[in-house]
């Protein structure tokens, strides 16, 4: 791939400590730069990938956030997950080799495109790189299974407690306040990840609020009382909304 100045490599990006989370030597670092693509920006609404479509490449991101989504016949959409930067996207599409859902831009982003048959030719010469592609597809193993037992066995105010507690813990691995930031995703798409309505979640923000948990500002959210909200959102006991 032909480079460019403007060209932000993996040695300067400051979220390859997630995408790489095995240390690489030069060498392995120069190799993986030399298949990466750097893509023009994504806006929002903009698809990266469509469900179905051939699989090709895995995609990490740089910069915004996306969302993945499966949609039934009758156009219904059920949102499976959110991206944030030093996410990978695309381990869907490896055993059918159709990407198995649709991943949409929920705002201005980013990604780096690494083409998996380049991926795989390298990951021969090197295996810290085929390590580092398993520990992402386990970590994503180990979020769906997270999922689950999080729609299954909590009650609507522990799933959405649980569910700003994660993105908190997100956005600080990633370097940004985990105190502080804003929700690219809407209310009503909260709800559908979480298999709640919109109005359950406007109402319970407006409770956390009043209970003094977090200050809600339109689509920024203050974290005041994260003890408190780690902990209520790990009480299995039923409560009332």
């Amino acid at each position: 791939m032909k480079k460019t100045e403007l060209s932000i490599h993996c040695q300067s990006c400051s979220f390859s400590h997630l995408c790489l989370p095995v240390s690489l030597n030069q060498d392995e670092l120069d190799s993986l730069d030399n298949i990466i693509e750097r893509k023009t920006p994504l806006h929002k609404h903009d698809i990266l990938v469509n469900k179905g479509d051939k699989f090709r490449s895995l995609f990490a991101v740089r910069s915004g956030s996306f969302k993945s989504a499966i949609h039934t016949e009758d156009g219904q959409e059920q949102i499976v997950s959110f991206h944030l930067p030093g996410d990978l996207i695309g381990f869907d599409g490896l055993y059918s080799k159709r990407y198995g859902s649709t991943t949409t831009a929920l705002e201005t982003g980013m990604v780096c495109e690494l083409p998996y048959e380049n991926l795989e030719e390298m990951s021969a010469l090197y295996p810290n790189v085929k390590q580092q592609i398993m520990i992402h597809m386990s970590g994503e193993i180990q979020q769906d299974q997270e999922m689950i037992m999080l729609l299954n066995k909590r009650t609507a105010e522990q799933k959405l407690l649980h569910f700003l507690s994660f993105l908190a813990q997100r956005f600080g691995e990633r370097g940004f306040s985990k105190k502080e930031f804003n929700l690219s995703m809407t209310r009503n798409e909260i709800g559908n990840y979480l298999g709640l309505t919109v109005e359950t979640i406007s109402r319970l923000l407006t409770r956390f609020q009043k209970e003094n948990l977090i200050k809600v500002d339109g689509k920024l959210i203050t974290i005041i009382e994260s003890n408190k909200i780690v902990a209520k959102a790990n009480n299995l006991e039923e409560s009332l909304i």
